[in-house]
């Protein structure tokens, strides 16, 4: 009794001893005869046990092992095979998909390997055309034979979804492949590939150190511990101006070699410290300060450094010489006040020229410096209101109403500054919202003849107002005919 306690004792320490020295593979191929029986879907036809001892089947098994940890493997086996059915006891084709997560409890290169599968996976009968959805776990145990090729015995059961478990059990092979090369510096690159396998390294040099991080080997690095540039041989260049910083008298600012080291920022040959514009060219006789447009303004006291201008405008120019520079000249080709933008009075009303809607006619504030309407042309535009008349209920117009609106037509082309607004008005005689539709398109059809007749479209607007504004009285007859009418309104925008 002692004696096979002292061998199980033995056993069971080699278990945890055995582990080889192999470098771990990253694939492997899975070689399984199966035995296997599928659970009916009909329970009534007896319990698991009934149908393990009296269904049997056996298939194939390929599968493809990927590591993806020290103990960790992804597995995608496939499996065909056949089994009878309980009722007729009729072999049919059955096959298998899985995707596994399998976690050896040992790394890799032990003699004895257990392992623990679990994952997704599917069958389908090729005879019924029939698909379900399963949960494959497993136990299983690796023996090693040779470094890369062990024996491999597992016992699979699979849950279903659609009530058809089953038992799997499987022997075969598992064979190993991939990289496998050490990596002696674990500097993450194999030896094969290092030439400095002893010491740790980075990949841009091969697997070779560079203590100072600059991209050049210590080995060809002439200041090893401070990072610098290939072309001075590793040693820094603070500003970048190819002059090592112990021979630059600037090396905090990047410069010429003709100036050791110091800058001419903006390549005038002036070197900035007496330059008194180092960032922009110019030339000795203005201190380096430039002076584009050749104005005698140098650029930094130029309002307007691309444009030649006198300096009573800070170098602006000023065409028409009123000493209001074009820029912020409201008319800039006509002499005007300083305290009107530059502007004149041409017409003499009070109303500048850039605010007066008509400049070379004098007129009034009120107007925008347009002239008001003569009586005369008020009385047509009066008249129009009376005078312009429609059919009963409709939007035509009588053809007494087109004189009127053809002296409308005049009074536009005669103020050609003025805009005009049209306004359809009713009597409180029936609905309120038929009122609102007619108004509407009588004052559209007045609108729509002054058009016609060359009055430009910008200058006319129309809209009704229904029976909302009333000039008289709708109790009586000549109330309600006053009521209706369109109004002709001109004034300035």
């Amino acid at each position: 009794m002692k004696q096979l306690f002292t061998i199980f004792c033995l056993a069971f320490a080699l278990l945890f001893l055995q582990e080889a020295t192999y470098a771990q593979p990253t694939d492997g191929l899975t070689f399984r005869q199966n035995w296997y029986n599928y659970v009916t879907p009909n329970p009534e036809w007896g319990n698991l046990g009934d149908i393990y001892n009296n269904v049997q089947g056996r298939g194939f098994e390929i599968a493809y092992n990927r590591n993806l940890s020290k103990h960790t493997w992804l597995v995608i086996p496939v499996k065909m095979g056949v089994a009878p059915l309980m009722a007729n006891r009729r072999s049919e084709l059955n096959g298998n998909l899985d995707l596994l997560f399998q976690n050896n409890l040992f790394k890799y290169g032990a003699l004895i390997n257990p392992t623990l599968s679990l994952g997704l996976g599917s069958t389908y009968n090729f005879d019924a055309e029939k698909f379900d959805f399963n949960i494959p776990a497993a136990l299983g145990v690796n023996v090693r034979l040779l470094p890369n090729l062990y024996l491999n015995a597992q016992s699979q059961y699979r849950f279903s979804i659609e009530n058809q478990p089953g038992w799997q059990h499987g022997l075969g092979l598992v064979m190993y492949f991939g990289e496998s090369n050490p990596d002696r510096d674990k500097d993450g690159i194999k030896d094969k590939d290092d030439k400095c396998p002893d010491v740790p390294g980075v990949a841009a040099l091969m697997g070779c150190p560079d203590r100072d991080g600059d991209g050049i080997g210590d080995v060809e690095d002439k200041c090893p511990d401070v990072p610098g540039t290939a072309a001075l041989m590793g040693c820094p260049d603070k500003d970048g101006d190819g002059i090592a910083d112990a021979e630059d008298d600037c090396p905090d600012v990047k410069g010429l070699a003709a100036l050791k080291g110091c800058p001419d920022t903006d390549g005038d040959g002036i070197t900035d410290a007496v330059d008194k514009c180092p960032r922009q060219a110019g030339p000795a006789s203005t201190g380096g300060c430039p002076d584009k447009d050749g104005d005698g303004i140098v650029d930094s006291e130029d309002k307007c450094p691309n444009d030649k201008g006198p300096v009573a405008t800070g170098g602006c120019p000023d065409r028409d010489g009123d000493g209001v520079a074009d820029k912020d000249d409201a008319c800039p080709d006509k002499p005007g006040s300083s305290a009107h933008k530059g502007c004149p009075d041409t017409d003499g009303d009070g109303v500048y020229d850039n605010e007066d809607r008509c400049p070379e006619v004098p007129g009034t504030v009120a107007l925008k410096g347009c002239p008001e309407i003569k009586k005369e042309d008020k009385a047509k535009l009066e008249r129009a209101i009376k005078q312009v008349q429609f059919e009963i209920g409709k939007d035509v117009l009588l053809a007494s109403s087109l004189p009127v609106l053809d002296d409308v037509v005049s009074v536009m082309n005669q103020y050609k500054e003025y805009s005009l607004k049209i306004a359809g008005h009713t009597d409180a005689s029936g609905d309120d919202q038929m009122n609102q539709v007619l108004s509407e398109r009588r004052a559209k059809r007045c609108y729509d003849y002054l058009i016609s007749k060359g009055v430009a479209v910008g200058r006319v607007e129309s809209a009704g107002f229904g029976e909302t504004k009333p000039v008289a009285d709708n109790k009586s007859d000549a109330g309600r005919t006053q009521n209706r009418r369109v109004e002709f309104e001109l004034y300035v925008k």
